[in-house]
């Protein structure tokens, strides 16, 4: 059984509040007591809680992070920009996912409710906005990372989605393509309204099948044209993982790429470059915005304003084979 703050004082015939202060490095507990007690904690092997230790310092240098999943293609880049910049700064990390619904948010709330952590960075959940703006407007320091729904009321880090699907667009148009097909991701994802927007801006097409950013959503996209006879001679995909359902489905069909349609997805995941063939794509600066959404939070708890506006960072396309 785990030892604990109580047993601690039992051993040591003293207060909990005695050996929370010698934890503590308060100063009001005298040297032969406070030694007596480190002694016991030493003997019982106790460890106190970072959360305890922290909220009786008035900080926890802990940071949160809430996702919606761990299986996202760029999540991973995302959470490694994240922790260098936490660790560098001497804070720990708590990562919480939502994979299990309703329980997962309760799970979260507890230790928002523990003060576990001092401040919280988030790439939006399905239906956590409202819980989320409760603990912002509460107090709780947090900021997005890819706004996905535009939320003003929250510090963000965003990438240039509307400009990275004009570029796709005139890559396109250069290399001769008038009649693409777009697969966009879900229709209330604000960068998914964006990208698309930024592409018809350029390029302009009523060819539009809503995906929801799988594989599987880029297979059916192409067959469902492919079946209906409608003629298309490029395809961009609003992410890598749809672009290669593209390719599967086009290889399947018996057309060429980059022959007989030029294919472009968006994000650069590493898989990006393994395709058949390689995926031009639009890369989103994945670890930079991990990166930058924790220096403002850092910043924000050391006492820095978070700015007023999103902060935004470019994105570039990537020319490979499949769209040459």
């Amino acid at each position: 059984m785990r030892v604990t703050i109580a047993d601690v004082a039992r051993v040591a015939g003293v207060s909990k509040t005695t050996v929370s202060r010698v934890i503590n490095t308060k100063g009001e507990v005298g040297g032969s007591t406070a030694a007596r007690v480190r002694e016991v904690i030493a003997q019982l092997g106790y460890v106190p809680s970072s959360g305890a230790v922290g909220l009786a310092r008035g900080s926890s240098r802990t940071v949160g992070m809430l996702v919606p999943s761990l299986t996202w293609p760029w999540m991973g880049e995302v959470l490694q920009g994240v922790v260098d910049t936490v660790e560098a700064a001497d804070y720990g990390l708590l990562l919480f996912t939502c994979n299990r619904g309703a329980e997962s948010v309760q799970r979260f709330t507890g230790q928002v409710s523990a003060r576990a952590f001092d401040g919280l960075l988030v790439v939006e959940p399905e239906n956590t906005l409202d819980h989320l703006t409760a603990l912002h407007r509460d107090g709780l320091p947090i900021v997005l990372i890819d706004d996905r729904g535009h939320h003003p009321e929250f510090p963000s880090v965003v990438t240039t989605n509307r400009e990275g699907g004009a570029s796709a667009a005139r890559h396109l148009l250069a290399a001769g393509r008038s009649r693409p097909l777009v697969i966009t991701g879900p229709q209330h994802f604000g960068c998914v309204r964006d990208r698309l927007d930024g592409f018809r801006t350029v390029l302009p097409t009523d060819l539009v099948v809503h995906g929801d950013f799988t594989e599987r959503s880029g297979r059916r996209g192409v067959e469902q044209l492919i079946a209906s006879g409608v003629e298309f001679d490029s395809v961009f995909a609003h992410n890598d993982i749809c672009a290669a359902g593209v390719l599967r489905a086009l290889r399947a069909a018996g057309r060429s790429v980059p022959g007989d349609i030029a294919v472009v997805g968006f994000d650069d995941i590493p898989m990006a470059e393994h395709t058949e063939p390689p995926l031009t794509t639009v890369r989103q600066p994945t670890r930079r915005m991990g990166e930058t959404a924790a220096r403002m939070l850092l910043s924000h708890l050391g006492g820095t304003p978070v700015p007023d506006a999103p902060v935004v960072l470019p994105t570039e396309l990537v020319v490979r084979h499949s769209a040459p």
